[in-house]
């Protein structure tokens, strides 16, 4: 059970690296939130959503719950010494964290709801690519993924509808 939740490879000495990997995904989450910040706040006001959005107050909280855990898994998949499949894993965090970041300027900011959706199906498809290296590194690292592929997947509704009922 300790391993499942924890990691192969938690321990004293690592502590570190995992601080590291989770402040740099929440300080990524927190730019783009205070880039967009006086957006989202015409996007609560003026923008007709979808059906079943989420009030306002749950999107920060889940946010920050997982960023936590992208980067845990990152955390774990860092600390794994396998090779190819490691590096590749690290390449596509990187990857879909940008992606993840530039989708919030694009969708509040710019306000450009077709883009945004072209957007945020590929950093989808980045964030499953993700998973599937991150599970050949830490099968771990590959299931603290799976609310934040969910999570998408239901932002990528939101963002069809924002776009088929402001268009």
């Amino acid at each position: 059970m300790h391993t499942l939740i924890l990691g192969d490879t938690m321990n004293k000495k690592n502590w570190k690296t995992y601080v590291g990997w989770i402040v740099f995904t929440e300080a990524v989450g927190v730019a783009s939130a205070l880039l967009t910040k006086d957006a989202m706040e015409h996007y609560r006001n003026e923008v007709i959503r979808p059906p079943l959005s989420p009030p306002a107050i749950l999107f920060p909280i889940v946010w920050v719950i997982l960023y936590a855990l992208m980067g845990w898994g990152a955390a774990l998949v860092s600390l794994n010494t396998r090779g190819k499949d490691r590096s590749i894993s690290i390449g596509l965090y990187l990857a879909q964290i940008l992606f993840n970041f530039f989708w919030s300027l694009i969708f509040f900011n710019r306000e450009d709801y077709l883009f945004a959706l072209i957007w945020i199906v590929i950093l989808l498809a980045l964030i499953i690519a993700m998973t599937v290296y991150f599970s050949r590194v830490s099968k771990t690292a590959a299931y603290l993924q799976i609310p934040y592929i969910l999570w998408v997947a239901f932002a990528t509704y939101l963002t069809a509808g924002v776009l088929a009922l402001n268009g």
